[in-house]
C-alpha cells in the first residue's frame, strides 16, 4: 500500500457532521480523509427539492462559517450551497462516490477497502447518518418501478394518481406539494392521526386539506397490495381498491446497523439498538472507532440532529490528539 494512503483518521460520511469532523482534524494537523459513498451531503441532497428546514440557519452552521439565509428557515438549496462553500473554504480532503466495502483491524491500523481503493488509518470516525436504508412496506408489488422511497420534485407527479404512505414530515410535504401541482393525492396512514412531529406551520394545512376532501386520507390503514394501475388498501371498513400511477412510500429510514456490527461495535439488545460508546469522547467499544452524529442514537433517529451533534467533532478530535500526545510506556 502507498504511504500516502495511510492516515491518522478516516471519516466515513460526507454529511454536515462528517465535514465538521474533517474541519477539526485539519485544524489539529491530522492527516485525514473523508469518504462519502454518494454526493456531498448525500442525505440533504435526497431531501425534496422544495424542503424547508425546521431549524434556523445559525443552528446548521459548522466550522464557525456563517450560514446566511434569505428566510427565517433555510431551504434545501441554500443548505447545499452552504456546505459546498464549507468544503471549498477549508479545502477539505473528501472523496465522493467512494463506498466503504469492508474494514478490518490489523495491528495498530484499520484496513479500509472501498469501491475505488484501500487505506490504512489509526482512527476511524463513523458519521454515516441514517438516510440510506428506507423502511420497506413488505407488500406484494413493492418492487414495481412506480414505487418510490425518496421524493424529489412535485412537478413530476402533476395530474397523476399519487398514493402517499406515512404521516410524518416527508409524507406531508409530498402530499401537499404534489396536490398543489395538480396530482390526485391519497394518503395511507397506519395510525389514527397525523404525526405530532409534523412542522407546526404545516400541520394546519394538511389537516384542512383532508377535512375539506382535497386530499383523501385512510387512517388506521395499510397497503395490502400494489398493482400496475391500482393499489389495494386494507382499511377498518374492509379492502378498498383505488386507481394509482405512483406510490410514494415515505415510511422513514434507518441507519446501517449491520455495518456497525461488522466493525465489532456492540448494540443494545432492545429495539433502539443503541451503539456502545462513551458520552465523554464518543469512542465506541472498539478502540479507535468513534461515532458522530445521528448514528449515535441507533434506531432513535429523531434524538440527534445537526445542531446538537456538532460538538461530537470537537470532542472526538480532542480525544485523538490527547492519545497521540501520551508517552508510550
Amino acid at each position: 500500500m502507498k504511504e500516502n494512503n495511510i492516515y491518522d483518521v478516516i471519516i466515513i460520511g460526507g454529511g454536515p457532521i462528517g465535514l465538521a469532523c474533517g474541519i477539526r482534524a485539519k485544524k489539529a494537523g491530522l492527516k485525514y480523509l473523508i469518504l462519502e459513498k454518494g454526493v456531498l451531503v448525500n442525505s440533504l441532497f435526497n431531501y425534496p427539492v422544495n424542503m424547508t428546514f425546521f431549524s434556523t440557519s445559525e443552528r446548521l452552521e459548522i466550522g464557525g462559517v456563517p450560514f446566511v439565509s434569505n428566510n427565517n428557515k433555510p431551504t434545501r438549496s441554500e443548505a447545499l450551497e452552504y456546505y459546498r462553500r464549507i468544503v471549498t473554504s477549508f479545502d477539505l480532503k473528501i472523496h465522493l462516490f467512494e463506498k466503504v466495502l469492508d474494514l478490518k483491524k490489523t495491528g495498530k491500523y484499520f484496513n479500509i477497502k472501498t469501491s475505488k481503493s484501500e487505506y490504512k488509518t489509526s482512527n476511524l470516525i463513523m458519521a454515516m447518518g441514517f438516510y440510506d436504508l428506507p423502511y420497506l412496506l413488505n407488500v406484494k408489488g413493492e418492487a414495481l418501478p412506480k414505487v418510490k422511497h425518496y421524493y424529489d420534485d412535485p412537478h413530476f407527479y402533476a395530474f397523476q394518481n399519487v398514493l402517499v404512505v406515512g404521516a410524518a414530515n416527508s409524507a406531508i410535504d409530498a402530499a401537499l406539494e404534489t396536490w398543489r401541482k395538480g396530482a390526485n393525492v391519497t394518503m395511507v396512514i397506519r395510525g389514527d392521526k397525523i404525526s405530532d412531529r409534523v412542522k407546526y406551520w404545516v400541520k394546519p394545512d394538511i389537516d384542512n386539506r383532508i377535512k375539506e376532501g382535497s386530499i383523501k386520507a385512510y387512517f388506521n390503514s395499510e397497503i395490502k397490495e400494489i398493482k400496475e394501475h391500482e393499489v389495494d388498501i386494507k382499511t377498518p371498513k374492509g379492502v378498498v381498491t383505488i386507481e394509482n400511477d405512483w406510490v410514494l412510500a415515505m415510511t422513514g429510514y434507518k441507519p446501517n446497523l449491520e455495518f456497525l456490527r461488522h466493525a465489532g461495535i456492540k448494540l443494545s439488545d432492545d429495539d433502539v439498538c443503541k451503539p456502545d460508546y462513551s458520552e465523554k469522547n464518543y469512542e465506541s467499544n472498539v478502540k479507535g472507532i468513534y461515532l458522530a452524529g445521528v448514528i449515535c442514537g441507533g434506531m432513535n433517529t429523531h434524538r440527534l440532529f445537526i445542531e446538537n451533534s456538532r460538538e461530537h467533532a470537537e470532542k472526538i478530535i480532542k480525544d485523538i490528539i490527547t492519545k497521540r500526545k501520551k508517552p508510550k510506556r
